[in-house]
């Protein structure tokens, strides 16, 4: 069942997150399915910590970009999301390719969404789970 309330597309997030830290750590949306969203971030200069792994935050920044997207194309015309909490199990360090994360929705409420993401390595191991928590408000005037 399609749940976006907005027309959304590879190009629309593309488009809504140019110029700003998605672009910067060259985070590249995939596919947009009729209850999910699925991006990937490379592992290079940009995103790794000093031991040579992807870092945790950029893992936690790619969870959020993908639950917070999701959560705005699913909330009524109107509406914006804000963050309220996000939480990442980090599983396993990925040194170098590309970490691609999949969010599909929780629960779709009236005042509040909860968006599950899984991230995985390119050989499809599960490298960390997050769930993020949003506040649906009405837009501002």
């Amino acid at each position: 069942m399609r749940i976006w309330k907005q027309a959304i597309s590879v190009e629309s997030l593309r488009a809504s997150n140019a110029n700003n830290a998605v672009s910067h750590l060259g985070i590249e949306f995939l596919e947009v399915g009729d209850d999910f969203i699925r991006a990937r971030v490379p592992v290079d200069h940009r995103t790794m910590q000093p031991y040579g792994l992807l870092h945790g935050g950029v893992s936690v920044v790619l969870a959020e970009t993908l639950g917070s997207c999701g959560a705005a194309y699913a909330a009524p015309a109107g509406h914006r999301v804000v963050g309220l909490d996000i939480n990442a199990n980090h599983i396993k360090g990925v040194g170098s390719g590309w970490v691609t994360g999949v969010t599909r929705p929780v629960h779709i409420g009236r005042s509040t969404q909860v968006w599950a993401i899984e991230l995985t390595n390119d050989k499809g191991e599960l490298t960390c789970v997050s769930r993020i928590t949003m506040a649906v408000l009405p837009q501002k005037q």
